[in-house]
């Protein structure tokens, strides 16, 4: 449930979002819910004119127009609810009559009502209406809230909601893992809201009640990595007990007679103080009856009191009830909502406490009866999933309104889809579902629950055995998945994919889709019009399907190409072959196998008879795999083509220059076909390709080697080539074909065409044919050069991502633009760069050969522990089918004993202990898919040193690296990895849940983990993520603007983001929070404090529930948090919450990481602060350390952290050391940045300072030792930092600008951008990403560099350098 912390419009607006959610119902009925996000809590009119006068970047005037329209003014209207005084509502009229219910049920006073109409002047009003088309409602019209008869169905809602109000503030949802709950501890640490009540905290004595040592395990150097603190433990969970039981009583359902008296349905409940009564529901409402556990007497008991809401008929009855019940209720008001709401989809927690299991009618009743046919707001029926997100595709998208309905529509299926799909994924494998074909064997069945097809990751009827076998049809579903993401992507309409989610769960790997109408009656023979079922042997096309695939092939870069069928006649593809086209019952076009939609990688594909280029072959590719599937990533064929296109203007500017030239040389006496080589300087950039028209190849051009790894590299490189705009001008012409363009320029297009691989002769474009290399599939003679070509063109994409790609992700990471802390971010920024995870072992061998090795130690420890915990997950998949349920909890504490446990001789405790069947011989067989019979002990011979020994084979075999360790121990010890963050990998990779408690490892008497600390398994769950594309184009925009200098217009368009972004996924999401994390940094920039507090807090409990509480994302926001908690005078807090992220960071990847000096220079300067200078000096010389280490002696980091180590000995009075740190920073400024830099200036200033501070203390030290105690000493100036100081230092190494935002001060910074940005167009143009235009002095902070986020939003989170202190 949502509810509001105060009537304050902000929590208004943020209830609203979540209620606004929660009702948009699956099929879209509600979802003409407000279109904006009507919070009409104040006029938007001014920022709707600045956004009509302002100059909008992307051509998006209709769209904001549009917004402008929508935007009403809100109104205040008085609700009168019975027994409660009436008060006011601030209400939008889009908004509609059902969320003022959904207010009503969450507020204080009036949550216990659920089943009531609201009536203006006698008429009720209808739940679906918008509040705008109610006649007579208007400013303080007075709608009285009236109860209404009760059914069956408002009854059982009734309990449900009374359950919920109870269970508010009980955490095991989230533990186990259900209803989309997460766990945040934030308010742990900010000890409640930092909002209004941080506020009210007295500022001055803060100073003196700080405790600000750490405990012990947080300081530097500590080894110990306990896991209990990851959840603190939370006052407010206690729980307070308001009932002992409330559940449905076994007299249900209410014979004839008494149905006809009115009885809906009887509850059973114990109260606390242990008197147990039965009551009835009734129309009317609930009253006591007189029967008891054994005698049925539906008589109301004496004295009856008939109460419309049970709330207040326990209540009457008993007082501990009452009184906790309104305890309970306060507390979960005071709560963030963002505590409370749900997530879009379910966040699994690794560890949870031992959780009391208590009695739940609710939770009893869902497991036995709604939830495995039908879901509950539905009535009557369960719901066709494939009409459902078939329909809410088809939904108009012309103006802005409407795309937003129709994306927050299809976001709400799709969440919804992945929820089903994955309770109906455990069911299968827990064997709770029936088969469709139970007569096969287990691994061949297929499945059918709440209309979703399920099918199993193993290779059914030999259909992969070329690929190869099970491992090709594992990989199957995520190519799949990943091809139905695309074509999503690319929403063509007219052209449908099946809902797809895929479930890892208990070792195996299960398939759900959505069900074509009409697919289960026909043979799949009849209904493939379009594609081939065996992989190529009959291939049939259909002109439809070319029409819709051929508008999906430009974005997709799929080559249109003819395959012959079986009678040998040419057919012709937009796809690959497996993919197949199919028109349902419902006439429409449906794909489906979409495995190969992107080109195979030939690194991993050998192919006899084929070459691959000179710079793959020398890494050892190809390499065999484990399957044929292996095909590159989207992201790769996107850096690819682009890569290509630099290269083809270069080649045609190129030409032009020799043109002119030899018309300037010759006049005009030309060779003969208009191009010579090109000059050697280019060359090496110049495309691995068929040789240039005159037949000599382009003077020694590498396969695929790029001469500039990124592509900021390459803007430059475009922009500083002469002709290049000609070029551009050219290549449009041709490409027009309206013989405007004369033959020479066509000729200059021409052969920059076939230099780069294009498929057409008078433009670029590069497309890949999917089927080349497939096995069973043959081309048409006369396509055989174009074949040739294709097959170069993927020589050379494979060639690109070892050259290329490989080598920009280490020179990321050396220049820490990419700061992985985590396995999964790892994975990420491998992603993001198009490397699959395949190549992990490419890239660590490529760190190690690095010269600056030492830099990357980190990388390459993240990387080696992902290697190995990948390697153990396939092996523990494998592991987990032999296994059946009764010994899941003893084999997998078994197979993390042997993983990560220091203990020997782990022997596996069998589960025969606790029960004996009588009768054993009369097994059933057959029960779990593929676990059938055998041995079902065999798990339980596992030993450390056979799981060690199979890790290095898998990785050698797998990742082709080779690892050097035989143990746990072994691991640790080389390659500086952590247990703990070896289990947590584990862990999650798995979906293991285990118990938190200290585990000791290193125990050589005693294994670590024991059967009970195994609390559950998880599914690890994969599904497309529907995006919101308008609000995404306002957050490119705003940031786009604050890139520029224009913070308020920026600000301006990521609230509107924000706004969108609401609007679409509700509450709470990834995205939403990279936008508040922005809107934050801004608010503190533009000197806003308190607004960056409120935002940063909501970002952090986003990031918490969304992304998890030890989310490296997470340990980011805690950070920010820190630093405006700061700024706001809430020093204690700042401290917490940086001790929170150090934790937090020592447990995903331990103190050697470049990020830990950033956060240790935060936590030294907080207590330096404070005055705690010892304490600050462990932290600030272990930052300088890790710095130094990381960034070089020499970097401007390094200088910056000297200055903050001088500071803190200063304060001490110990100069000669404060001397000495400061002479290091001087000589690094003056070496870095010269002598007449500023910066250089100023420490050379603070150097005569502390010289000065030096004497005068020797002075009066000499003093007294000459004179005694009658010597008269001047008073030395011991100088406690000011908050101010303190927070300019903050600021500086976080990377934060401040503006002074006077109107001339922003006249100004425009000029000076405008001017910068007229230099660059003129000069060379700079990646606006790095070094945004807003980069003034070269601070320390000209190093920051954007962290990789969550999501691509962030990845250009403007850098906010640095102007000199």
């Amino acid at each position: 449930m949502v509810s509001k912390t105060d009537d304050s419009p902000a929590a208004e607006e943020t209830r609203r979002d979540a209620v606004k959610q929660q009702d948009a119902c699956g099929c879209g009925h509600m979802a003409e819910t407000s279109v904006m996000n009507g919070d009409g809590t104040h006029d938007r009119s001014e920022e709707a004119e600045s956004k009509q006068n302002g100059d909008n970047d992307q051509g998006e005037d209709p769209n904001e127009q549009e917004v402008i329209v929508i935007q009403d003014t809100g109104f205040t209207v008085k609700i009168q609810a019975p027994g409660t005084e009436p008060f006011d509502l601030q209400v939008s009229p889009q908004e509609m009559v059902q969320e003022i219910h959904q207010v009503l049920m969450d507020r204080e006073d009036t949550c216990h009502r659920t089943c009531f109409s609201l009536q203006l002047d006698g008429n009720v009003l209808d739940n679906f209406a918008e509040l705008k088309s109610i006649e007579g409602l208007q400013e303080a019209s007075l709608l009285k809230v009236v109860e209404e008869p009760y059914t069956v169905r408002e009854a059982r809602i009734h309990v449900r909601h009374i359950r919920d109000l109870l269970k508010s503030l009980d955490p095991s949802d989230a533990y186990n893992g259900v209803d989309c709950n997460s766990l945040s501890f934030l308010s742990v640490f900010t000890d409640g809201d930092l909002g209004e009540s941080g506020k009210r905290k007295k500022k001055g004595s803060e100073l003196e009640q700080i405790d600000c040592t750490p405990p012990e395990h947080i300081l530097p150097g500590s080894k110990e990595r306990p896991l209990v603190p990851l959840q603190p433990q939370n006052k407010d969970w206690k729980p307070l007990q308001c009932l002992k039981v409330l559940t449905m009583s076994g007299w249900n359902p209410p014979p004839g007679n008494r149905k006809m008296h009115g009885d809906l349905m009887y509850l059973y409940v114990v109260t606390g103080e242990e008197r147990h009564i039965s009551i009835t529901a009734s129309t009317r409402g609930f009253y006591l009856n007189q029967s008891t556990t054994y005698t049925f007497n539906p008589k109301p008991a004496n004295p009856s009191f008939l109460s419309h809401s049970l709330v207040e008929l326990l209540g009457q009855i008993s007082p501990t009830f009452k009184k906790n019940f309104t305890t309970l209720q306060k507390k979960r008001v005071q709560r963030h909502p963002f505590e409370r709401i749900a997530t879009p989809f379910q966040v699994y927690s690794w560890t949870a406490p031992q959780v009391d299991h208590a009695m739940d009618c609710v939770r009893a009743e869902d497991a036995y009866t709604s939830r495995l046919g039908y879901e509950e707001h539905i009535p009557g029926q369960t719901r066709d999933w494939n009409e459902e997100l078939q329909t809410t595709r088809e939904l108009p998208r012309k103006n802005l309104p409407e795309r937003l309905l129709r994306e927050r529509a299809i976001f709400k299926v799709h969440s919804d889809f992945a929820a089903a799909a994955t309770r109906g994924s455990m069911a299968v494998i827990d064997g709770n579902v029936m088969a469709i074909n139970p007569g096969e064997e287990t691994r061949m069945q297929m499945f059918i629950w709440n209309n979703i097809f399920f099918s199993l990751g193993f290779d059914v009827r030999d259909h992969y055995r070329q690929l190869g076998g099970d491992s090709a049809a594992h990989a199957a579903p995520t190519n799949d998945l990943n091809g139905v993401r695309a074509y999503g992507a690319v929403d063509v309409e007219g052209l449908y994919t099946l809902g797809t989610v895929v479930v890892d769960y208990r070792g195996y790997r299960v398939t759900a889709q959505s069900i074509i109408p009409g697919i289960l009656e026909r043979e799949q023979e009849q209904s493939v019009i379009y594609g081939s079922i065996d992989f190529g042997k009959t291939v049939v096309s259909h002109p439809k399907y070319l029409e819709l695939l051929e508008r999906t092939s430009r974005p997709l870069k799929v080559q249109r190409h003819a395959v012959l069928n079986e009678k040998a006649e040419p057919v012709d593809l937009c796809s690959s072959v497996e993919c197949k086209g199919i028109i349902g019952n419902d006439g429409r076009h449906y794909i489906l196998d979409l495995l190969r939609t992107f080109p195979p990688d030939l690194n991993f594909l050998p192919v006899e008879g084929e070459e691959l280029s000179p710079e793959s072959q020398r890494l050892g590719f190809p390499r065999q795999h484990r399957h044929r599937l292996a095909c590159l990533r989207q992201e790769l064929i996107e850096a690819f083509v682009e890569h290509r296109y630099l290269l083809f203007m270069k080649m045609a500017a190129l030409q032009l220059m020799q043109q002119k030239a030899n018309k300037d040389s010759r006049a005009g006496a030309l060779t003969e076909n208009g191009s010579a080589d090109p000059p050697a300087a280019l060359a090496d950039d110049a495309a691995p390709t068929s040789a240039t028209p005159n037949g000599s190849p382009p003077a020694h051009a590498h396969n695929g080697e790029c001469a500039q790894p990124d592509s900021s590299e390459g803007k430059e490189a475009e922009d500083c080539i002469p002709g290049l705009a000609q070029a551009k001008e050219l290549a449009k012409t041709v490409a027009a074909e309206d013989g405007a363009a004369d033959a020479k320029s066509r000729e200059v297009v021409l052969n920059a065409c076939k230099a780069v691989g294009s498929i057409s002769d008078t433009s670029f474009d590069i497309r890949f044919n999917p089927d080349i290399f497939s096995p069973g599939v043959r081309f048409p003679e006369d396509s055989t050069g174009d074949i040739q070509k294709q097959k170069q063109l993927l020589k050379d994409a494979a060639a690109f991502l070892i050259s290329c790609q490989v080598p920009s992700l280490v020179k990321d990471g050396l220049d820490h633009s990419t700061l992985p802390m985590d396995g999964a971010t790892l994975t990420e920024a491998l992603h993001q760069r198009g490397i699959n995870v395949r190549y992990l072992g490419t890239v660590l061998e490529f760190i190690d050969k690095t010269p600056a090795k030492a830099q990357l130690e980190h990388i390459y420890r993240i990387g080696i522990g992902e290697l190995i915990t990948r390697c153990a997950k396939h092996i523990f998949k494998t592991y987990l089918q032999g296994v059946e349920l009764s010994g899941l909890s003893a084999a997998v504490s078994h197979f993390l004993n042997c993983f990560l446990s220091s203990y020997p001789d782990a022997v596996a405790h069998l589960p025969c202990d606790e029960l004996v069947s009588r009768r054993k011989n009369r097994r059933r067989r057959n029960r779990v898919p593929g676990g059938g019979g055998g041995d079902n002990t065999a798990w339980a011979s596992l030993t450390p040193s056979e799981l060690w020994k199979s890790i290095s084979a898998e990785a050698h075999g797998y990742y082709h690296y080779t690892l050097q360790c035989e143990s746990v121990d072994q691991a640790v010890e080389r390659y500086g990895l952590q247990k703990i963050t070896l289990l947590r990998e584990i862990s999650i990779k798995t979906g293991i849940q285990i118990l938190i408690k200290e585990y000791n490892f290193d125990s050589r008497h005693k294994p670590a983990f024991t059967e009970e600390d195994i609390l559950n398994i998880f599914p690890v769950v994969k599904h497309v993520n529907p995006k919101a594309s308008d609000a995404f184009h306002f957050f490119q925009s705003g940031q786009a603007k604050v890139q520029q200098g224009f913070l308020k217009e920026g600000c301006e368009l990521i609230n509107e983001a924000l706004n969108l972004f609401n609007n679409v996924y509700g509450a709470m999401h990834v995205e939403i929070c990279a936008c508040l994390r922005l809107l934050a940094r801004l608010n503190y920039i533009m000197g806003d404090y308190p607004e960056a507090l409120s935002n940063q807090q909501k970002a952090v409990l986003m990031s918490e529930r969304v992304l998890g509480i030890e989310h490296p994302s997470t340990i980011q926001e805690y950070m920010h948090l820190a630093l405006y908690c700061f700024a706001n005078g809430q020093l204690s807090t700042a401290l917490k919450l940086l001790y929170r992220g150090r934790y937090l960071m020592l447990l995903v990847c331990g103190e050697d990481h470049p990020e830990m000096a950033l956060l240790d220079s935060n936590i030294g300067l907080v207590l330096h602060g404070v005055m705690e200078y010892d304490l600050s000096l462990r932290f600030l010389e272990n930052a300088l350390a890790t710095n130094s280490k990381y960034h070089g002696t020499r970097s401007l980091k390094v200088a910056l952290s000297h200055h903050l180590v001088a500071r803190v000995y200063e304060s001490k009075a110990e100069f000669r050391s404060a001397l000495q740190h400061e002479k290091e920073g001087y000589t690094i400024y003056k070496n870095q940045v010269g002598e007449a830099h500023e910066k250089t200036r100023e420490s050379s200033e603070y150097l005569k300072y502390l010289t000065q501070q030096a004497v005068a203390l020797q002075r009066t030290m000499n003093e007294i030792y000459k004179n005694g105690s009658n010597a008269s000493i001047v008073p030395l100036k011991f100088t406690a930092p000011s908050m101010a100081s303190v927070l300019e230092q903050l600021n500086i190494i976080n990377g934060i600008i401040f503006i002074p935002l006077s109107q001339k001060d922003l006249e100004n910074l425009k000029a000076e951008v405008q001017r910068r940005q007229q230099l660059q167009e003129s000069g060379k143009s700079d990646e606006p990403q790095e070094d945004g235009p807003l980069e003034l002095e070269d601070g320390p902070a000209a190093e920051e560099q954007p962290h990789s986020a969550p999501s691509g939003l962030e990845a250009t989170e403007w850098q906010t350098p640095q102007p000199s202190v």
